[in-house]
């Protein structure tokens, strides 16, 4: 079931996208600002609204790490934005000063793609924030654009129709012809599919147009065989122009907004409707899920966003798990693991395992010859035995994707202490402490000079991680 949580209306006119971080919401309009709220309890945050364009918001989107954040707007420019503090980063003027009406972050946060209303299509540099590469569409507007998971390629859509597949040395490898009336979004799964029939994966990718449809299709990219695209069906319900999709975070749902005024929530597999939403008064312009929690975001031409929760028993992103929820293995703390083997009936090793400061991620390291040597259990019997649990918590514990804001940049471990640097960048303390102390007085992610080595004890940040602990280890 979807309930209606929370309904956001601060922007003066039209809402046109909306994107979610794992603890942000950002939403752009037509009133030329960009709006970011906190997801704990939907308020928006000291420094929003983002003003700095000087005509309408077409597109907002995140960085994956949740640190940037872009914007782009009739104005020509594409916006970067901190998300620290507000700050923006720079103003990326689009070759020929055209509207620009989508921007996308690729997966490793490397570059970013602008695609403007002339046709041309921009991939920057994220770190200089300098264009590196550029093209053009064959003909019209270029509306959507979708990265593939692994970044080696991202798709375009234009206002003409076409779906165009770019590696990401902005050459173009495919283009087909998919919706007669025009593109107007597009996404791809983050999760693959199991095809079978040529031994290699393949991810959903949809496609929404003026002509009503939502199509669903099969990619693949594969360095044998190039890029692969195939249709695979078209999904029903809108009675007018649909003009946003997107899947969930695990793949299994896609929902889609439309000129009907609806919202329709489809089971991916099947492509059976799962949800048909209807609280907007005009069209709906765009609509997302959170990538780390069982939320919804949808946005319309009547100035409002919805927020929308979905019941654990829906096969949501967040829930889409086959045991119960817990805490992945690597980030377990001594007591953690005290705890897991008096369950495995192992509590005779739990002084031993603490002497030695046996956390998560040295459980998951243990072989037979460290049993040996290092903790010097001598019974072959007892060490089989330590090996067969903690070769079944490999096998059979359900592994949690740590939020990658939550990972120190130097260590991409989980932060315990997070503190923020000059660069406006947050580390774990000893890393950057380490960092600086070898004489390195630049920026472990920019790589210039830090104007000062002063460190700020993160207490958001830390909070933060605390919190998403805790839910895990319900």
């Amino acid at each position: 079931m979807a309930t209606l949580v929370h309904t956001l209306a601060d922007h003066s006119d039209d809402v046109n996208y909306c994107a979610f971080s794992s603890s942000c919401l950002a939403t752009c309009s037509l009133d030329k600002t960009v709006r970011v709220y906190s997801l704990d309890n939907f308020t928006e945050l000291p420094y929003s609204p983002l003003r700095g364009h000087t005509y309408a918001v077409h597109c907002c989107c995140f960085s994956p790490s949740g640190r940037l954040l872009a914007s782009c707007s009739t104005d020509g420019t594409t916006r970067v934005w901190h998300t620290a503090d507000g700050r923006m980063l720079a103003a990326l003027e689009q070759p020929g000063g055209s509207p620009v009406r989508v921007c996308r972050f690729s997966p490793q946060s490397t570059c970013l793609v602008s695609g403007a209303a002339d046709g041309s299509v921009v991939l920057w540099n994220v770190q200089s924030l300098r264009p590196c590469r550029s093209g053009n569409v064959k003909d019209g507007s270029l509306v959507a654009c979708a990265f593939s998971p692994n970044g080696n390629f991202f798709v375009t859509g234009s206002s003409c129709g076409d779906l165009t597949i770019w590696d990401d040395k902005m050459r173009c490898l495919y283009n087909e012809k998919a919706h007669d009336l025009g593109v107007t979004c597009c996404d791809i799964s983050s999760q693959p599919i199991s095809d079978g029939e040529h031994g290699f994966r393949y991810f959903h990718m949809a496609s929404c147009g003026q002509d009503n449809q939502i199509k669903l299709w099969l990619i693949s990219c594969a360095d044998f065989l190039g890029v692969e695209l195939r249709y695979k069906c078209t999904l029903n319900g809108h009675s007018a122009p649909v003009l946003a999709c997107a899947f969930s975070h695990d793949g299994q749902m896609l929902v889609s907004g439309s000129v009907d005024k609806c919202v329709i929530i489809y089971e991916t597999s099947t492509g059976n409707t799962l949800h048909t939403l209807s609280q907007h008064s005009r069209y709906v312009t765009t609509c997302a899920f959170a990538p780390h929690s069982s939320l919804l975001a949808t946005g319309s031409m009547d100035k409002t966003v919805n927020i929308w929760q979905f019941d654990c028993k829906e096969p949501c992103a967040a829930d889409a798990v086959e045991n119960e929820s817990r805490v992945a293995v690597e980030t377990w703390s001594e007591d953690d693991v005290s705890a897991w083997l008096c369950a495995q009936d192992l509590a005779d090793f739990v002084g031993l395992f603490k002497r030695n400061n046996i956390d998560g991620k040295e459980l998951l390291h243990l072989s037979k010859e460290s049993l040996a040597n290092e903790l010097r259990i001598e019974s072959l019997g007892l060490r089989s035995k330590v090996l067969q649990k903690i070769e079944e918590l490999r096998q059979n514990v359900t592994s949690v994707t740590v939020p990658d804001e939550f990972l120190c940049p130097i260590t991409r471990e989980l932060m315990k202490e997070p503190v923020i640097a000059a660069d406006g960048y947050s580390y774990e303390k000893d890393a950057i402490e380490k960092w600086i102390s070898n004489k390195r007085r630049t920026s472990p992610m920019t790589n210039l000079p830090l104007p000062t080595l002063v460190l700020t004890p993160n207490r958001t940040l830390k909070m933060a991680i605390s919190r998403w602990l805790e839910t895990q280890q319900k």
